[in-house]
């Protein structure tokens, strides 16, 4: 039964808060080992209780007639449940590093989580046929891949919490969040390729980050059940490589349009919930490539092990750095709001009288 009234509006992606903070504390962190030995079970609890903070009030929302209907309908946005799977995922791979105690408690998160996923899955697979048959031109973006990026985070977290499942089973999810990433990959060349009436400046999505880190996630799916040959792993990673610099080259031309046509303070100080999906991919391409050092079962090539340590000794410092600055313009926000509510409620009496 739906609920009706007033609630607290929340951003259906808040999950993504989760998901980037989460991924530097099982990846990026062991670059720091200061946050890491000394901080990394208070970092790990503060995470714990935004997530209990912002869960609550997805929740809560869920439920409201006046959000779910328009949500579910919506063949892009409801996509972004992806994210609190992945959320939930995160945290519980973080529970593992931090809290080995409380095992149950995480199995049971992950139980929960799965089931999450399956009706996840369901929407899925009406939502692409919506789009690859209903409606061809409707405006994608990188949202579209949390398909990919919720389904390999489930087996990712089934394998880690519980034990090693049979290598058939891991390779078919594995592979169903590949057909997601290429059914979403077709969508959005038929939006940017297809069609001209775009601007970078405007048109281009802070999900669309998302084409390299649904891969990154992908490869850390593979690499955490030793499903895949080692030398397609090798390939793979190369191609994630490949597609994070020239994503990453394409946001710097948009910061940069941006700039010109907003501002630096619209273009770069103003916070987005969105732009949490960037941490992530950042954050995930560094597990991806530290689990696939660590795993024994990919030996690599030294030339290729000293390209991955020479990028990860830098990209470290980048996760660290974009998740410090996202925090910076999120209480910068944060503050200018409640001036401004107090500013409103300063003016009320005033205009009564």
């Amino acid at each position: 039964m739906l609920l009706k009234g007033y609630y607290k509006k929340i951003e259906p992606a808040s999950g993504a808060i989760i998901m980037g903070g989460g991924i530097f504390l099982i990846g990026a962190v062991e670059a720091f080992p200061v946050l890491d030995v000394e901080y990394g079970r208070y970092l790990a609890f503060f995470l714990l209780v935004a997530w209990v903070i912002i869960y609550k009030d997805l929740s809560i929302q869920f439920f409201h007639r006046d959000f779910l209907i328009p949500f579910i309908q919506n063949p892009v946005n409801s996509f972004v449940i992806g994210t609190w799977i992945a959320g939930v995922s995160v945290l519980c791979n973080v529970f593992l590093r931090y809290f080995p105690e409380i095992l149950l408690l995480t199995q049971a998160m992950a139980i929960f989580n799965t089931f999450l996923w399956l009706f996840f899955l369901a929407n899925c697979l009406y939502n692409f046929k919506q789009l690859l048959v209903d409606h061809r031109d409707f405006p994608v973006h990188g949202a579209i891949l949390l398909s990919t990026v919720g389904t390999q985070s489930i087996i990712v977290l089934l394998n880690n919490v519980f034990f090693q499942f049979p290598v058939y089973f891991s390779r078919g999810i594995i592979i169903l969040g590949i057909i997601f990433y290429l059914a979403g990959i077709i969508l959005l060349f038929n939006r940017y390729i297809r069609h001209n009436n775009w601007t970078l400046a405007d048109d281009w999505a802070n999900t669309n980050c998302i084409i390299h880190g649904a891969l990154s996630i992908t490869g850390l799916a593979i690499v955490t059940t030793n499903t895949f040959a080692p030398g397609f792993v090798t390939y793979f990673w190369l191609l994630v490589f490949a597609l994070l610099i020239i994503v990453e080259i394409v946001e710097v031309a948009r910061a940069v349009k941006r700039i010109k046509q907003y501002g630096w303070n619209k273009a770069i100080f103003t916070y987005d919930v969105t732009q949490w999906s960037r941490i992530f991919t950042f954050g995930m391409f560094y597990t991806f490539t530290l689990v696939m050092q660590q795993n024994p079962f990919y030996p690599i090539s030294e030339s290729l092990y000293n390209l991955q340590r020479t990028f990860m000794d830098y990209w470290a410092w980048v996760v660290l750095i974009a998740i410090l600055w996202e925090i910076a313009i999120f209480i910068k926000a944060r503050l200018i709001e409640l001036y401004n509510e107090k500013l409103i409620i300063h003016d009320i009496p005033r205009k009564e009288g």
